[in-house]
C-alpha cells in the first residue's frame, strides 16, 4: 500500500505543478487580452493570432487545472446527500463516481481527441483565420488533459481505498457553495 500511496503523492505533486502552468496561463491571457485591446483601439492594429493565443491559454488553464481541482476535492458535484454523509460513506460514494463517471468519460474523451490531435499535427493544420496559428498545440491539450484527469482519478482511488482500509487519513470535508 505504501508504494501506491507514494504513486498517489507523485501524481498529486505533478498535478499541482501542471496547475501552476495553468495559473500562469490565466495571467498571460489577461495580459495579452489587455495589450491586444490597447493596440487595437489605440493604434488600429490587430491580428487573429492574438485572439487565438488567448483561446489556447484558456484551454491550457482548464485542461491543466482540472486535475488539481479534483485533487483538492473542489470539483462540481450535485450535493443532495454528499455533505450529510460520514467520511467512509463519502469515500465510498467518491469511488463509485470515479469508476462510473470519471474514468469512462475522461478515457473516452482522451480516446476521441487523440486522432484529432494527430491529424492536425501530421498535416500542420493552420487556423482558417487570416494570421491564425497552428492548431495542434491547442489540440494536444485535450488528450493530455483528459489522460491526466484519469491519472488524478487513479490517485484519488488509491487515497480513498487506503482511507477505507485504515492505512491513511483523508480530509473529505466538503463545503457546499454559497448560493
Amino acid at each position: 500500500m505504501n508504494a501506491l500511496l507514494n504513486l498517489s503523492k507523485f501524481i498529486d505533486s505533478a498535478s499541482e505543478k501542471l496547475s501552476n502552468i495553468g495559473t500562469f496561463c490565466v495571467f498571460a491571457a489577461a495580459f495579452i487580452s489587455a495589450a491586444n485591446a490597447f493596440v487595437r483601439y489605440g493604434f488600429d492594429i490587430s491580428s487573429n493570432a492574438w485572439l487565438e493565443i488567448q483561446w489556447y491559454l484558456f484551454a491550457a488553464t482548464v485542461m491543466l487545472g482540472a486535475p488539481y481541482v479534483l485533487k483538492l476535492n473542489e470539483h462540481v458535484r450535485v450535493d443532495l446527500i454528499y455533505g450529510k454523509l460520514n467520511p467512509k460513506a463519502a469515500a465510498s460514494l467518491d469511488l463509485i463516481g470515479l469508476f462510473l463517471f470519471l474514468f469512462p468519460v475522461m478515457g473516452f474523451m482522451a480516446w476521441l481527441s487523440w486522432p484529432l490531435f494527430l491529424k492536425m499535427f501530421l498535416t500542420g493544420e493552420l487556423s482558417a483565420n487570416t494570421g491564425g496559428l497552428i492548431r495542434w498545440p491547442a489540440m494536444l491539450l485535450l488528450p493530455l488533459g483528459f489522460a491526466w484527469m484519469c491519472l488524478q482519478g487513479v490517485s484519488e482511488v488509491i487515497k480513498r481505498v487506503a482511507f477505507l482500509a485504515g492505512h491513511a487519513e483523508l480530509d473529505l470535508h466538503y463545503q457546499k457553495p454559497m448560493q
